[in-house]
This record gives C-alpha cells, structure tokens and sequence, in this order.
C-alpha cells in the first residue's frame, strides 16, 4: 500500500537547478526593490527568507548540502551585484565597493539568519523523513 507523500518527501528538483532558480529569483526580487523603493528594504527580507525556504523543500536529498550553504552566498551575490550596479541602495553612495556589501549583509544580517537557519531545520527534519 502507497502512502500520500507529506511535504518534507516531496522535493525532486536537482541541486544546480535549484541554486539557478534561487539566484534567478534572489536577484529579481532586488530588482524589483530597486525599481520600487531605490533601496535594497523589508521587501527583499521577506522574499529571501521565504525563498530560503522554498528551495529547502525543492530539493532532492541527495542535494541537500547544495542547499545547506546556498543562503549566505546567494546574499553576498546578490548584494555584490548591486553593489557594483548602485551602491548607494546598500549603503552611502561614496562607499567603496566592498563597504556597500558589507553594511548590506549588516543591514540584512536578520534576514539572513531567518532564512538560513529556516532553510537547515527544514532540511534537518527533510532528513529524518527521508532516513
């Protein structure tokens, strides 16, 4: 008998899949914050951890260490993009290109450990699931 398989079982997509739809739709979301509001702000909080999350449920196990340390990279790129695209959204508009991703990754520092720390529990219980 065939049981209904329950969220944490589902997740089929492969690792570099899921890392390009991440980075796709990371750096969409701060698009469209820079085309709204010219500053990277809550808006991109809320998509990142919500993102985070998804791609934790998306993956296949066997490609859950891809997405175990996929959170704080994909913010650096993405910060480092609009870093070199408009500084002033991260920081001060004189700040170095360096300084504009590190007081990015500060300002965003709560989203980050949110969406991090959501990502590995759901892949921790996923794992339970799955063993």
């Amino acid at each position: 008998m065939s049981h209904a398989r329950t969220i944490w079982e589902e997740g089929r997509e492969p690792g570099r899949q899921v890392v390009a739809l991440g980075v796709a739709l990371a750096l969409t979301a701060a698009a469209v914050e820079l085309a709204l509001a010219e500053r990277i702000s809550w808006g991109f909080d809320i998509l990142f951890v919500l993102l985070c999350l998804a791609l934790a449920l998306l993956v296949t196990p066997r490609d859950f260490f891809t997405v175990g340390v996929l959170p704080p990279l994909l913010m650096l790129l993405v910060f480092t993009v609009v870093a070199v695209a408009r500084r002033g959204a991260l920081g001060r508009p004189d700040d170095s290109l360096v300084q504009a991703v590190i007081a990015g990754l500060a300002g965003h520092s709560l989203a980050l450990c949110l969406g991090y720390g959501l990502c590995l529990g759901c892949l921790a219980v996923r794992r339970s699931y799955v063993s």
